[in-house]
């Protein structure tokens, strides 16, 4: 397997100062688009749904659990005994929830899959995540993401319910724990879609 070529420590330094100057510009970047964000308008949004949950059924409102903000995620539903890999991955790598909690957001993830399989993929996954169905319902259409996966913000005023922001394919992708860390690694996630020097290890995405 290759490595990286060994340099004088003066040398590793010069190129990691250099590597820094391009990462606080791209931390810059990210800033403004978070404030860019934060001034997104925001459409109102339907509360007709009742999502299918291990408490009985709940409205939109309801998954808001008494705060304001609220972040679902859309896990795709492949079918009977068929699991996407890509939300498999992205639901192991939820941290603890009380942060936000604490910040007055509330997550869930929603899935077109009927409760009973939900429920048997949690278990089987050791998953403690909101996770609950909207089997039945138009939201995963209403939200654009009808067979797809997808996060999306919604804010409440009251009984109001508004979509304030949503994002998928490598907008969730930058979310991940581990891909995260990956990124600072040599070797990186070892995906064969990413510019890695020649002889570095990589493998399907999905492979």
């Amino acid at each position: 397997m290759e490595k990286p070529k060994i340099v004088p420590a003066e040398e590793w330094q010069q190129d990691r100062d250099e590597l820094l100057k391009a990462e606080k510009e791209a931390t810059r970047t990210l800033d403004a688009l978070a404030a860019q964000r934060r001034r997104l308008p925001m459409v109102k949004f339907g509360n007709g749904y009742a999502f299918d949950t291990p408490a009985g059924p709940k409205s939109l409102l309801d998954l808001f659990d008494g705060r304001g903000q609220l972040v679902v995620y859309q896990f795709m539903d492949n079918g009977p005994d068929d699991y996407c890999p890509g939300c498999t991955g992205f639901t192991n790598n939820i941290p603890g929830l009380a942060g936000l909690a604490e910040s007055g957001v509330t997550w869930v993830t929603v899935s077109d899959m009927p409760l009973a399989q939900i429920e048997a993929y949690k278990a089987r996954m050791g998953w403690t995540v909101p996770f609950v169905s909207s089997h039945g319902t138009s939201f995963a259409a209403d939200c654009g993401v009808s067979g797809g996966f997808l996060l999306s913000v919604f804010l409440r005023d009251g009984a109001d319910v508004y979509r304030t922001y949503s994002t998928t394919a490598r907008g969730v992708d930058r979310l991940l724990f581990v891909h995260n860390i990956l990124d600072l690694t040599p070797y990186g996630r070892q995906q064969d879609w990413e510019d890695s020097p020649p002889g570095w290890p990589q493998h399907p995405t999905y492979g």
